[in-house]
């Protein structure tokens, strides 16, 4: 029975909740209405004129000036979107990302409705920046909260389902896109089957935590496949990038090549790891002699971003760094600051990443063109990538060798996308493939929203299919006792 007091704590929630739903929207319209109403009222001279404006000379102060509160607004109205649109999805249940995400396409939609700043401001360079440091903060993220002991530890089963959870979704993925997209370079056709292997393991962590069955035999499987597919899928996108710019540049893309990236990437993050463990405990026992505020923070970041640039300079995407950065850093490697009562590095990133990494689901999300989305080929693409994102993940099901243990619901945790497929389409947008002499985005305005519907889909589906299907394992286990 519940208490007065705690009646009493419950009863006024609902209006101010209102009332600061309310708020928050008028703020947000509020500032679309004041940048809007400031670009109509002073156009430029070109503008009015209709004709393209003349390129500003270089280190005109009035040009930053303008480019620098054009940013400061524009990360304004991301950020109360981001946050806004996560509260939404989260109060229903669903990950805050699809909500920054559907945030950045209504931003970036908004020129359907006569409101065009956004458009410049999907290619300001500083917010690109911004949310390329989103991204790799983020894997960074995932690489801290991945646990190398504990995924030698996984066994058999976990290894077999991310194996076939990532070569059966890649294969699947090729054959669909070859078949409906035939005009496209093959290259295309690889990197739209690697946009489809990797799981994102925050999305079925969350749902098995809210129902209390982490550890069960299966969360188990399911977790530690996570991890390791996307370990593999990093390689995979390391390869297949590799495969795209040496085509773009003319090299041969021989089997030779292919071999000598696989090894490349897989020589980057084994090194990275066995070296890394070797000196970075010596690193933070030097920087430990600093008594200033934040040097684990700084000196973590710091290792973070080195690695994320060294990853780039060898031909592999910046995450591929990042992610490597977070499983070096064992709290073993840190200990001389948090024997000194420091917080782990996990804790310490958090606000930073709190951040900066909406702003890249946002912008994302912004880069989503609605109007390709009443085009029935890219629809229909996309309903083809979301069958086969669903059937692909449950091939890995077979991989399960233990007895008795529920293989459905195994496949169904390995089915979210999430932000990992994000990612992948996003770093496609910024690779070109020749194709009959032209230079050609490999993931085009199409494709990226066909990705971006299946990631939103996939992400949907896994929280009510997993919890029906742990239930019904539940109400047969209770049978079978």
């Amino acid at each position: 029975m519940m208490t007065k007091s705690a009646k009493a704590k419950q009863t006024p929630r609902r209006p101010p909740s209102r009332r600061r739903w309310l708020l928050l929207g008028l703020l947000l319209a509020g500032l679309v209405m004041a940048w809007s109403g400031a670009a109509q009222e002073h156009p430029s001279a070109a503008a009015r004129e209709g004709v393209a404006a003349p390129a500003p000379p270089a280190g005109d102060p009035e040009h930053h000036r303008q480019q620098v509160a054009s940013l400061l607004l524009g990360l304004t109205l991301i950020l109360v979107g981001a946050k806004v649109g996560g509260e939404v999805f989260e109060r229903v249940r669903q990950p805050a990302v699809l909500g920054e995400l559907l945030a950045g396409i209504v931003l970036g939609n908004l020129s359907l409705l006569g409101i065009g700043f956004f458009e410049s401001l999907e290619r300001h360079e500083v917010l690109l920046a911004l949310s390329e440091v989103g991204v790799i903060l983020l894997l960074f993220e995932v690489g801290l909260e991945s646990d190398l002991q504990e995924m030698w530890r996984v066994g058999l089963s976990s290894i077999l389902v991310a194996t076939l959870g990532v070569v059966t979704p890649f294969f699947l993925g090729w054959g669909v896109s070859a078949w409906l997209l035939p005009e496209q370079s093959s290259l295309v056709h690889v990197f739209i089957g690697a946009t489809l292997c990797a799981t994102s393991v925050g999305i079925t962590a969350r749902v098995l935590r809210d129902m209390g069955e982490l550890q069960r035999p299966e969360s188990r499987i399911v977790l530690g496949a996570a991890v390791v597919d996307d370990v593999m899928g990093l390689v995979i996108l390391a390869v297949v990038q590799g495969m795209i710019r040496a085509q773009a540049g003319a090299a041969p893309v021989d089997a030779g090549a292919i071999a000598w990236l696989i090894i490349k990437a897989i020589l980057f993050l084994v090194g990275a790891i066995v070296l890394g463990r070797l000196l970075a405990p010596q690193l933070f026992r030097l920087a430990s002699y600093l008594q200033g505020q934040h040097v684990l923070l700084v000196v973590s970041v710091g290792i973070c971003f080195t690695l994320a640039w060294l990853a780039n300079e060898i031909g592999l995407a910046f995450i591929v760094g990042a992610f490597a950065a977070g499983l070096i850093l064992d709290p073993i490697t840190y200990r001389s600051f948090t024997d000194r009562g420091e917080h782990h590095i996990e804790e310490l990133i958090r606000p930073t990443a709190a951040l900066l990494v909406p702003i890249f689901f946002v912008v994302t999300g912004m880069a989503v063109d609605l109007r390709v989305l009443g085009d029935p080929a890219t629809l229909a693409f996309a309903a083809a990538l979301i069958v086969v994102a669903i059937l692909g993940k449950q091939v890995c099901s077979l991989g399960v060798v233990e007895r008795g243990l529920d293989r459905l619901s195994v496949g169904l945790g390995m089915i979210p996308r999430g932000e990992v497929g994000l990612i992948f389409a996003n770093i496609g947008r910024g690779l070109v493939v020749v194709t009959s002499g032209q230079r050609l985005p490999v993931v085009n305005d199409h494709v990226f929203g066909a990705v971006v519907v299946m990631v939103m889909v996939t992400t949907l589906l896994t929280p009510p299919l997993l919890a029906w299907s742990l239930r019904r394992s539940a109400k047969r286990g209770a049978r079978g006792g």
